[in-house]
């Protein structure tokens, strides 16, 4: 100031010159110090920054990333979202030696990353580089929910290409046991592969999972679901249930595609971990379960699962799980009709 300079004036310069390149920079490097916060007030989970950066890289860089941040208008950002919507960043990129990612557009895409976009932006006026978030109030379009769920057929043949599966050895072990994990269970991709054997209470009986989505989380497991574990060997210095194949300390990665080879051959279209989650779902409705007890069953937030459940299991989801479980693994031995 004694030189004649304003400190003010050329802070509101540097914020002002801010692109949304660097924006984005600076969002990554707060959340990584877990000063970004997610669901329930947490700090961002690792796995959420994952995706969070495939969609910073993806979508938001090559639209907006030259774009500088005070001159972001609502039209701009509803624009970028007509874009996303319409596939104008689809792409296959690679990823490592083999692999590739398969980028994609559409409704759900669009909705998700103006939503990841909005919380950067609002990021931006807590540090004052804008006073106003000009996402606020874009229209999104509709996150299509996938609705696919089994029928009894298509359980009884998901249950015969795994039973052939492993009669011919075509899969591993750890992919058969970790798709019947999934059927009978509810519980997420991620949950299962991750699965440890010190989050298995055969007392109760449930998983407490120690990292769910959701934080911490107590599953209801039924007698099927024992039955399972208890034909599974622990491999000496494995913590997980379902271990690598190649005989590291790692969990079983490929669980994902072994579902899909396993579903391919058992003639189904659309089935995913997430299909397998939904149709769980939607045998305990059929039963007539509540969404509350659903909720607990599957370890959706707001179902007090994590709360109440996470000492004593109640008896009752207990004999839920046990019930749903039961029918699905009826449906999947039984022979698929002509």
């Amino acid at each position: 100031m004694a030189k004649g300079e304003d400190p003010a004036e050329e802070r509101a310069t540097r914020r002002g010159s801010l692109t949304v390149t660097e924006l984005c920079d600076a969002y990554l490097a707060a959340a990584d110090k877990g000063l970004i916060m997610g669901q329930g007030g947490q700090a961002k989970k690792p796995s959420t920054l994952y995706v969070d950066k495939g969609r910073i890289e993806r979508h938001i860089r090559p639209l907006l990333g030259r774009r500088l941040v005070a001159e972001l208008t609502a039209p701009d950002v509803q624009r970028f979202v007509r874009d996303v919507q319409a596939g104008k960043t689809a792409d296959v990129v690679k990823t490592g030696f083999r692999g590739k990612a398969v980028v994609e557009g559409g409704p759900g895409t669009a909705a998700r990353t103006v939503g990841l976009l909005g919380g950067i932006l609002s990021y931006a006026v807590s540090e004052r580089v804008i006073t106003a978030n000009p996402a606020t109030g874009v229209k999104r379009p509709a996150d299509k929910k996938r609705k696919r769920r089994l029928t009894p057929d298509e359980y009884a043949a998901l249950g015969k290409a795994l039973a052939e599966a492993k009669e011919s050895s075509q899969e591993r072990w750890q992919a058969i046991a970790g798709v019947r994990l999934l059927a009978l269970t509810g519980c997420r991709l991620g949950e299962i592969v991750k699965l440890r054997w010190s989050e298995v209470d055969r007392a109760e009986p449930c998983l407490r999972l120690e990292d769910s989505k959701e934080g911490a989380s107590v599953r209801p497991i039924s007698k099927a679901v024992l039955l399972i574990l208890d034909g599974i060997e622990q491999p000496p210095g494995s913590a997980y249930v379902l271990p690598t194949a190649r005989g590291g300390q790692g969990p079983f990665a490929s669980l994902d595609d072994a579902l899909e080879r396993i579903v391919i051959s058992a003639g189904l279209e659309g089935v995913t971990a997430h299909t397998l989650r939904h149709s769980f779902a939607s045998t305990a409705g059929d039963l007539g379960y509540s969404d509350s007890t659903i909720g607990a069953m599957l370890g959706h937030a707001g179902h007090g699962v994590t709360s109440r459940y996470i000492h004593h299991l109640d008896a009752v989801l207990i004999a839920a799980a046990d019930r749903v479980a039961m029918q699905i693994a009826g449906a999947m031995s039984k022979t698929k009709k002509p």
